[in-house]
């Protein structure tokens, strides 16, 4: 209860709760926009364009946290990233990328992005390609141009995989991808403020203090919250359509 105590009374918990869900609540809609925009044009593609397609931008969904650290790392470090490079070209100062904290939420969110996009754009092109193609050729006779056959018939059909997905995903608002705001921004110090969350911090507290009560209070708070979320999401779903639900 001590270790309890100490957590809610600290200033890092509010500091690790903010980051934790304002990350995740990014990645659950623009990612999740991204990935159904993504789907959406593959779906209009030929079927063997979209394998080529599905290839490309599903590869990064394998590639570790460590190589893509190093990739992000080809771009931003200080004296030969390709970005530092290009504005000490043009006449302007290097930017120190991984000692200033306002620069990463943009740059973790493009790389989350970037990284998981063609895994969930996989996940709603199979829902597309469920869906009955009468439906289509209904629309078609009907006149509908490939915008309105998206908007009243791929995207109503997609609308229960959106909400199973939505509500899985407000389940792991409270965990992060440990590999993410560990390595991608070095666990650089000076960038805490903003790459700091419960997942980078419970590690750290293990690591350079070996506290494990403290990493397990945080870890139980990250539990409790998440089923509670599930739970409320569940529940809001659930009073807006019940098919939609998850139980």
């Amino acid at each position: 209860f001590d270790n309890f105590k100490f957590l809610f009374n600290s200033d890092v918990l509010y500091i690790i709760t903010r980051n934790t869900i304002l990350y995740n609540m990014v990645f659950i809609f623009f990612g999740g926009f991204v990935s159904i925009v993504l789907a959406l044009m593959l779906f209009e593609l030929s079927k063997r364009l979209v394998k080529l397609y599905q290839t490309v931008m599903f590869f990064p969904y394998f590639i570790s946290w460590a190589v893509v650290a190093y990739i992000v790392l080809a771009f931003l470090d200080m004296e030969n990233g390709f970005i530092n490079t290009f504005i000490k070209a043009m006449g302007g100062e290097a930017i120190l990328w991984y000692n200033v904290p306002g620069y990463w939420p943009a740059i973790l969110i493009i790389v989350a992005v970037w990284k998981g996009m063609g895994y969930g754009a996989i996940i709603y092109y199979t829902g597309l390609m469920g869906i009955n193609e009468e439906l289509f050729e209904a629309a078609k006779l009907d006149g509908a141009s490939k915008l309105q056959q998206i908007r009243y018939v791929s995207i109503p059909m997609l609308t229960p995989l959106i909400t199973i997905m939505f509500i899985l995903n407000i389940g792991r608002v409270f965990y992060s991808d440990f590999g993410l705001f560990y390595n991608v921004p070095l666990d650089s110090k000076l960038v805490l403020s903003t790459t700091n969350v419960i997942d980078t911090y419970v590690y750290r507290a293990l690591r350079q203090l070996g506290d494990i009560g403290m990493a397990s209070a945080a870890g139980m708070y990250q539990s409790v919250v998440g089923f509670i979320l599930v739970l409320i999401s569940n529940l809001a779903i659930r009073k807006i359509n019940k098919d939609y639900a998850l139980f």
